[in-house]
């Protein structure tokens, strides 16, 4: 498919039309590789069709080169034979002067077209054989072009790769020089990239697919091409959300093209392209110099023979125009080659104290490298790597150090401890692995017991027989934390912390937690991270049993908080348990306070498990205060991160917000990402299956979803867990059993939960026992709503508050108290961003009582605009020049306005 190139074929037109008149002429087509220089010369001959032109072709090659007048055959050979349709006149041999030159061109033309015009195409001129070259250039000399000439006039057409070493060849040069034109294609735009995506695909793609195919090929035809191929081959729809596919793409076929094309160059030019392509994205050029071994005149060689053949960029530095360069230039190079190259660009690095990661990626390029200061290199790159939040780099850079150090020491065993403290947040099997190999090289009980720390706790899960046995030898190795001090009391203390958490689904262990609280007093200590680790635990077995009250486990758990820096990655440590019981407790304030700190962007160690952990976390702490809004807001930050960063702590916050939420895709997907997980701990069974009742009752399935509950409910008791803030099967249940014609048992459940409510005395929990017990009782039901709307009135939970007002509201019927109870109630939840709330209050007082939706302002209207084109909030922030935390808050007063609760509402809430 030709494309933007008119004025080349309206060039070669004009040269046919003076060939009409006798005048012959000579075009030469240049440009860099995948320009499109050869599809332009196929598509000539089409200018010909109809015309008395004869068209005469041929196609040089590096192999051919020794064939003497190789092209000039091709082209003669090319003709139709004698007596074809043509009616070409056929040259005799008898009027042949037997002195006179074989391939003189003037003859050779006469004879093979006496009558006709002649359209010659020579495709890759800078590999034509040398006698064909002086052929060219006797026919292109302008004495053989003169008007009345006995030969017919031609039009030559070459073309010639920029920057071939064999394009500065004499007998090139002089029928390069002869040229009466030279075109130049330009790189296709984005309308033609667009044009090539539909005559690919057969359908227009995504405009952001297209920029992305646009820019990663910079409108190189040949590029292009490869990707929209391999592309589609693969069954990747043009769609946008394969646009990072297009951009990352290194279609093979090309590699292979360009490799075929780097063996063919000059000594000179292949080591410059070995040089950058083993220094990557090294941005300093006497290195890349350096490590090519050219003096400065052969690297400006270089350099610009590999910019005219466009494989690099026009930038100071070298690099090259794709990724795709880099793996063809690699392919041409012997294993061996490679090494050496890596070697002395790491050496070269080293010497001039360049950052531990750029020596770091060539020493991992090398399968061995005997230098003195290789590990400390790659220890030192891993904790750059750990620095900038990338885990898996990092444990990349330890496992090349680990073959250097082949001694079984205790230097081995701490590079081991490193490797498996960055493979605990992705890889547990592995991290285990190699803590178990490490504790054999340790002498001491204190560093094995510090290494079996480095195991990451599994956080409400299942910890594993691994973990559990390195654990409890270590405990039996230290002694009690009583009889210790200093850093050998600590690690005690923190092996005793997680030993404890392993045992949180044991009743028994759960008792024994809560009498080791009480030992420690009122207030536990917390000077030390152990203190504090110890008592988050502690407490969190109190908060799920219940043993505790809300009032002292948020006392305790707001203490620990208070002494815990927010400035570091935390996914694999305590404190998420103080987050969990501080929700259980409705204590809320302080942690909201500190998860904002905890966002700044230099948080040390921060991984992408952190920041799912972080943004779940600030959504439960907002939809505990009934914004569901912002809650929202922070959910769909979380649904775009990677799933492979969920962490079952996560799953467990994330699914407690979608129940607030009562949104059933929200539900779908978050349950669709859970799923296949290779195991789940009690905590996140229990609460997957309570979203999935949950899910199928607003789906109308409620037999099945009361059924799941009852035995979620069971599971729970049997574990002793009994917070039904963390777990409300119960209020879940209360409600199916009330639908499904069960009223006793509704109310015997009710009664249960209040039992529970009033023994925690959390005002939400208990707010919530009193409106399920008023929903349930008829002469009782309006004192209980009443009482329930006072102590949720002490609540932070508006949209709690909300509910139970729309229910006291409509029981009441009519009246100013019940006016009254609704309209506070449609204001609370338009505030809270529930419209379905808004819509229930506002069946029970009128339309006309309710508050109105406030006009947007010219910001919002603006922020709302990105919005329905699909940008994210930070993608809006770039745009209009402010901070995310702005686009938010524009984002937040438009939904309340609206009356939607996410951007999932907006469609049919915008105007039109």
């Amino acid at each position: 498919m030709l494309l933007e190139r008119d004025t080349e074929l309206a060039c070669v037109e004009a040269a046919l039309r003076a060939a009409g008149a006798g005048t012959s002429s000579l075009v030469l087509v240049t440009g860099p590789v995948g320009i499109g220089r050869s599809v332009l010369l196929r598509s000539l001959p089409d200018l010909a069709a109809g015309q008395d032109v004869r068209v005469l072709r041929a196609n040089a090659a590096p192999m051919e080169q020794d064939f003497a007048h190789g092209v000039v055959h091709q082209l003669f050979d090319s003709l139709p034979p004698a007596g074809a349709d043509t009616g070409a006149a056929t040259a005799t041999s008898a009027d042949t002067d037997p002195f006179t030159d074989p391939f003189d061109p003037r003859a050779l033309l006469a004879g093979a077209a006496p009558h006709t015009r002649l359209l010659i195409l020579v495709d890759d001129l800078q590999w034509a054989d040398v006698p064909s070259l002086r052929w060219l250039a006797r026919l292109a000399r302008p004495a053989g072009r003169r008007q009345g000439s006995a030969a017919p006039a031609a039009v030559v057409v070459c073309t010639l790769r920029d920057g071939d070493a064999r394009a500065r060849h004499s007998a090139v040069r002089e029928v390069a020089d002869a040229a009466t034109g030279i075109l130049r294609p330009a790189p296709l735009s984005l309308d033609a990239t667009r044009a090539l995506i539909r005559a690919q695909y057969g359908t227009p793609g995504h405009d952001e697919y297209a920029r992305a195919c646009h820019e990663t090929s910079a409108g190189n035809p040949l590029f292009l091409t490869s990707v929209l191929l391999t592309m589609a081959g693969a069954g990747f729809p043009p769609t946008a959300e394969h646009s990072a596919q297009a951009s990352a793409l290194r279609p093979s076929a090309l590699r292979e093209r360009l490799a075929s094309l780097l063996r063919t160059q000059p000594p000179g030019v292949a080591a410059l392209a070995a040089a950058v392509a083993s220094f990557g994205t090294q941005d300093d050029p006497a290195l890349v110099r350096q490590l090519s071994g050219l003096d400065e005149e052969g690297f400006a060689a270089a350099l610009r023979a590999l910019r005219d053949i466009g494989l690099l960029t026009d930038a100071h530095e070298p690099r090259f125009v794709h990724p795709v360069v880099r793996d063809a230039v690699e392919s041409t190079m012997t294993p061996s080659e490679r090494e050496r190259a890596h070697t002395a660009a790491a050496d070269m690095l080293h010497r001039r104290g360049r950052p531990a990661e750029q020596v770091a990626a060539h020493l991992t390029a090398v399968a061995t490298v005997d230098r003195p200061w290789a590990v400390a290199v790659l220890r030192a790159a891993a904790a750059a790597a750990l620095r900038r939040g990338a885990p898996q780099t990092a444990a990349g850079y330890l496992r090349h150090a680990l073959p250097r150090h082949h001694a079984q020491d205790e230097r081995r065993a701490r590079l081991l401890i490193d490797l498996a403290t960055t493979e605990g947040g992705y890889d547990l099997e592995a991290c285990e692995r190699h803590i178990t190999q490490a504790t054999a090289l340790l002498t001491t009980a204190g560093d094995r017991a510090a290494a079996a720390l480095r195991i990451p706790p599994a956080l409400l899960g299942t910890a594993s027989p691994v973990a559990k046995g390195l654990l409890r030898r270590a405990a039996a190795e230290l002694g009690e934390p009583a009889s210790l001090d200093g850093p050998a009391r600590e690690t005690a203390l923190r092996i005793e912390a997680r030993l404890r958490h392993c045992g949180h689904d044991s009743p028994a262990e759960l008792a024994s937690a809560a009498e080791r609280l009480r030992e420690l007093g009122d207030e536990p200590p917390l000077d030390s991270p152990a203190e504090r680790e110890l008592a988050a635990v502690l407490v969190c077995s109190g908060t799920l049993t219940g043993r505790l009250s809300a009032a002292a486990a948020a006392r305790t758990a707001n203490r620990v908080l208070e002494r815990e820096p927010a400035d570091s990655a935390r996914v694999h440590t305590a404190l998420p348990l103080v987050v969990i019981t501080l929700f259980a407790a409705e204590s809320v304030r302080v942690l909201d306070s500190w998860l904002t700190a905890e966002q700044h962007p230099r948080r040390r160690n921060a991984t992408g498990a952190d920041d799912v952990l972080v943004s779940a976390e600030r959504a439960l702490v907002l939809v505990s205060q009934g914004r569901l809004t912002q809650a929202r807001e922070h959910v769909e930050r979380v649904m775009g991160l990677d799933e492979t960063d969920w962490r079952e702590i996560s799953i467990i916050v994330l699914s407690a917000v979608a129940l607030e939420l009562r949104d059933p895709a929200l539900s779908e997907r978050i349950l669709a990402r859970s799923r296949g997980r290779r195991s789940a701990g009690p905590a996140l069974a229990a609460t997957l299956q309570i979203l999935q009742a949950s899910l199928d009752a607003q789906q109308g399935l409620r037999a099945r979803a009361l059924e799941s509950l009852l035995a979620c409910g069971r599971q729970l008791d049997g574990a002793g867990w009994q917070n039904s803030a963390l777990f409300p099967w119960r209020p879940h249940a209360i409600g199916l059993y009330h639908r499904l014609g069960d009223s006793r048992a509704a109310l015997s459940l009710a009664e249960e939960e209040y039992a529970w409510a009033t023994a925690w005395g959390a005002p939400t929990g208990l707010g919530r026992a009193l409106r399920l017990k008023g929903w349930l009782a008829e002469a009782e039901g309006v004192p209980l709503l009443r009482e329930a709307v006072d102590v949720l009135r002490g609540s932070v939970h508006e949209l709690e508050l909300a509910r139970t007002l729309v229910l006291l509201g409509q029981r009441l019927g009519s009246g100013s108290e019940a006016e009254a109870a609704l309209r506070e109630a449609g204001t609370l939840a338009a505030a809270c961003g529930a419209p379905w709330l808004v819509e229930r209050a506002g069946l029970g007082v009128g339309a006309a009582a309710m508050p109105q939706k406030a006009v947007l302002t010219r910001s919002e209207r603006r922020v709302l605009d990105f919005v329905s084109r699909g940008l994210t909030n930070q993608e809006i922030a770039c745009e209009l020049g402010v901070s995310a935390r702005a686009v938010e808050k524009h984002l937040t007063n438009s939904y309340r306005k609206l009356g939607v609760s996410g951007r999932h509402e907006l469609s049919g809430a915008l105007p039109a």
